[in-house]
């Protein structure tokens, strides 16, 4: 650059154009190091989204972590039941304390009361019972309580003093005791079973399962899981669409051969109008009969399905001595009415009711806690 022409010191104007220079390259270095990867001791991205697909047990979802602890130790029967009353009671007490909080009951108050058990599955006919017993319990006492008259209604229909233990001996008595679930697709038979060898295994029975259900392998593997769970063999078909009596005969000689205390039998789903698959249903008892008579048959019925279970149950009960029933998904979305229309109009007692999925949620039906949950107590 020719500076000839610039008065005074040019040794001056070169310094300056030299510390401008400088200066520059001074910023252009630093903009470039702004560009720059963040230091290698900050963790890079790709280290967390590792961390997250690969969680260490401490990590892993609460639920999951209760869960495993859960199978290996039952929850309380108290605590159990306690979660049903919370459940089953909440639109159904609220609905018969708002009309028992008006005082004497009108004609209107009837029709209400009427409409809330109908509404709640407990049928007509138990319905009209239940009213007609109240309405003379009110004439007997008329400064009765009428909340706590219905409260002994519903207790007589439910009666408490039904027994409703398993008929499966006392543990170490050395006797092999059989049990026989049965019931229609879908209504949880197969989770049934696997949460009764779980609840018999803390009692320290030895306990052997047997696969019957060979229209569907998955119900076969479901129970697989349930046996890997709790520790207890589980005799299931060679190859698909054996003849499920054999299979539970099979089951039934696992069972003796083990000297185990109890065989549970599951059952393939039947449409109670298949007269075929009820009769296949039959052969099965028959069979497992020649080993150990069933103590027990278990008719599993979807608390949700309302009086139609009723049907299911009248129709199985003619092919299968039922001795008990086992009321699903008996949560807050379900109608508890419906163990009033089963107690009553089929006189086999309710022995267990499932409040969900999870392991726990089995607890063996209390008449008295029951009533009180329906009514919000």
């Amino acid at each position: 650059m020719d500076i000839s022409w610039i008065p005074g010191d040019s040794d001056l104007l070169v310094t300056i154009v030299a510390g401008l220079v400088v200066i520059g390259g001074v910023a252009a270095a630093l903009v470039g190091k702004g560009r720059q990867a963040p230091p290698r001791e900050a963790p890079p991205r790709r280290d967390d989204a590792a961390a997250t697909a690969a969680p260490t047990v401490e990590e892993a979802p609460e639920e999951a972590v209760e869960t495993a602890e859960a199978v290996e130790t039952p929850e309380a029967v108290d605590h159990r039941f306690g979660r049903l009353r919370r459940r089953v009671g909440t639109t159904f007490g609220q609905s018969l304390l708002a009309i028992f909080r008006r005082g004497a009951l009108s004609q209107d108050d009837w029709d209400e009361l009427e409409e809330t058990l109908l509404m709640a599955d407990v049928g007509a006919a138990t319905t009209d019972e239940l009213l007609a017993d109240l309405k003379a319990r009110l004439k007997a006492e008329p400064d009765g309580d009428p909340r706590a008259l219905l409260r002994a209604a519903l207790l007589d229909v439910v009666d408490p003093s039904l027994d409703r233990s398993l008929a499966l001996g006392a543990p170490g008595d050395g006797e092999l005791h059989s049990a026989v679930v049965v019931g229609v697709n879908g209504v949880g038979k197969t989770t049934t079973v696997g949460k009764l060898a779980r609840v018999l295994v803390a009692e320290d029975r030895t306990v052997v399962l047997g696969a019957a259900d060979t229209f569907r392998a998955a119900a076969a593997d479901q129970l697989e899981t349930w046996g890997a769970r709790v520790g207890v063999p589980v005799v299931r078909a060679h190859v698909d669409g054996a003849d499920p009596a054999s299979v539970a005969y099979e089951a039934a000689d696992r069972a003796r051969t083990d000297e185990a205390e109890v065989l549970l039998v599951d059952t393939a789903g039947r449409l109670q109008n298949k007269q075929g698959l009820m009769d296949e249903l039959g052969k099965i008892v028959r069979v497992v009969s020649k080993v150990s008579p069933p103590q027990e048959v278990l008719l599993v019925l979807d608390a949700t399905t309302g009086q139609n279970g009723l049907t299911q149950a009248r129709v199985f009960g003619q092919v299968a001595p039922l001795t008990g029933v086992v009321l699903t998904k008996l949560d807050g979305t379900a109608k508890g009415g419906i163990v009033l229309a089963v107690q009553r109009e089929l006189g086999v007692p309710v022995k267990f009711v499932g409040l969900g999925e999870g392991a726990d949620d089995l607890a063996p039906f209390d008449p008295a806690g029951f009533v009180d949950s329906l009514l919000g107590e």
